[in-house]
Formats: C-alpha cells, structure tokens, sequence
C-alpha cells in the first residue's frame, strides 16, 4: 500500500496559507472542523484542510459504528473473542495518526491529503 499523497500546497496563495493555518489546524478535532468551514469560508488552504479534517471524522465514525457491531458479535458468540476486539478498537489509533499528520500539514502550511481517506471530497 502506497501511503505517499500529493503535495499541491503550489496551488494555493501564500498570503491565504499564512492567514488561515490557524483554521486550517481545526480541522483535525472533531467537530471543531466547523471553524474554518464557518469562519475561513473564502480561504481555499482552510477549506482543503476543512474537507479533509470532515472525511477524517465521517470515517471515524463509520470505523466506531462497525467496530461496536463487530464488538457487540464477537462477544455474544464468546467472551474468549475478547482479545479480537481489543485488536479491532487499536485501529482507532489511526484515527489519531491521521489527526496528527493533519495537523502537522496545516501548521507547517501544507496541502497534503491525507492517506486512504485523503481522495474524498466532501466540501465544494
């Protein structure tokens, strides 16, 4: 699996990159991703950063709703199942690593997508 994303930070006007990385860094908690969409809404560096953050936290939730299905099944077939949740919850760190190297993009004035998710567009 290739974990390597594009860089298109050229895209983007400096003067937007160095008034919005604040905004921009937002993105990556949780239902704070609202601030650039309501605050930064004519900075397209914030709004990149804002669609990626909003993917990051629909799959969070997606990967939190299956993995307590999945739980939920594993446990009423046996409690000796127990290690395999334990297993399925320790994907959540990704969601972390993900925020982090958000986060890290944003502040450092990058335009990076995000591994896996980063291809979604969710905002227009």
């Amino acid at each position: 699996m290739d974990w390597k994303t594009e860089d298109t930070t050229s895209q983007y006007d400096r003067k937007d990159i160095d008034g919005n990385k604040t905004a921009a860094v937002f993105s990556y908690i949780g239902v704070l991703v609202l601030v650039p969409i309501l605050a930064a809404k004519g900075s397209k560096f914030a709004k990149f950063h804002a669609n990626q953050g909003l993917a990051l936290l629909l799959a969070w939730l997606v990967y939190n709703f299956a993995a307590g299905i999945a739980a939920t099944a594993l446990l009423s077939v046996s409690w000796g199942l127990y290690p395999a949740v334990r297993v399925i919850r320790l994907l959540g760190i990704l969601y972390i690593a993900f925020a982090v190297l958000g986060i890290k993009n944003a502040a450092e004035g990058k335009a990076k997508e995000l591994p896996l998710i980063g291809k979604l567009r969710l905002l227009r």
